[in-house]
């Protein structure tokens, strides 16, 4: 594990191979697997999850309720949400769950409404938002997102 002097890191549970740089900020419960990449600028909440061999680019904030499973691919600026309808300082009583599953990857600035699940190895594209479920290997893209296409596991485009 590698964590850069000027990262705060308050939680002890980072994974073996795991890299932390600058400037992220990660909280006292969250939970990252093994060979993560954590990129500068970054935030994670509490009750965030990060499987195995995860990557997150710079300007990405992960809130509580937040899990991602192995293998995940988190582009630059993508954005989560995880309250539905809020409020300065009022707080649900319990926030939205967000699942990324599998091999899936999110392009640059793409949006993730909460309380919803991006299936295995499925892509989002860049710019995207998404607003409901989407099925594992769909490629989707748009405002808001649409299955505009199917990929294999790792990441080709195939005919159906």
């Amino acid at each position: 594990m590698k964590i850069h002097p000027r990262a705060e890191v308050q939680t002890d549970q980072i994974g073996e191979g795991s890299i932390v740089w600058q400037f992220a900020v990660i909280l006292q419960g969250a939970v990252i697997g093994k060979n993560c990449n954590i990129n500068c600028h970054t935030f994670l909440e509490n009750e965030v999850v990060l499987g195995d061999n995860v990557t997150i680019k710079s300007g990405v904030y992960l809130w509580n309720g937040i899990e991602v499973e192995n293998n995940v691919f988190i582009g630059p600026n993508a954005t989560f949400t995880n309250d539905k309808y809020p409020r300065s300082k009022k707080y649900p009583s319990s926030f939205q769950k967000t699942i990324l599953k599998e091999g899936c990857s999110l392009g640059a600035n793409a949006t993730i409404l909460g309380g919803v699940t991006i299936g295995e190895f499925a892509i989002i594209g860049a710019g995207s938002v998404v607003t409901k479920d989407v099925p594992p290997y769909a490629l989707v893209r748009g405002n808001p997102a649409k299955v505009v296409g199917w990929v294999d596991t790792e990441g080709n485009k195939i005919n159906t």
